[in-house]
């Protein structure tokens, strides 16, 4: 009896220890996928000789420009049919033709923001000697 205790002992231990084995814990993967905002905008804040402050937004993706000035906020769409960036609504237009930022209120003809900016002064020209 001696005998067969020992085998069937380490058996038990053996099945025991197979039995008791749980697979491993998968790991489990969260994919986050952050909103999709493919917009094209950016951001500008222009100051003028007077000190006034405009906010303009650009988004490009939609065509629409938000303009924030004096507390007021104004939506405005872009018009392809002036020059350069033209954004315009029943009542007042933003424009950018180079460098001249001008929001004006278009039924009185009345600027309520102006800036002219300098151009971006380059370094001294370099000239090839051959």
């Amino acid at each position: 009896m001696k005998k067969l205790l020992v085998p069937i002992l380490f058996g038990l231990i053996i099945i025991s220890l197979t039995a008791c084995k749980h697979p491993g814990k998968e790991t489990e993967t969260f994919t986050t996928t952050a909103p999709e905002n493919a917009d094209d905008i950016s951001k500008n804040v222009y100051v003028d000789s007077y000190g006034e402050k405009i906010e303009v937004t650009i988004n490009s993706t939609k065509n629409t420009a938000t303009i924030h000035l004096n507390g007021k906020t104004f939506d405005l769409k872009k018009s392809d049919a002036l020059p350069e960036y033209t954004a315009s609504n029943d009542e007042y237009q933003y424009s950018d033709i180079k460098g001249n930022i001008t929001f004006l209120k278009k039924n009185v003809d009345m600027v309520l923001f102006h800036l002219k900016q300098e151009k971006k002064q380059s370094g001294p020209a370099k000239m090839a000697s051959y």
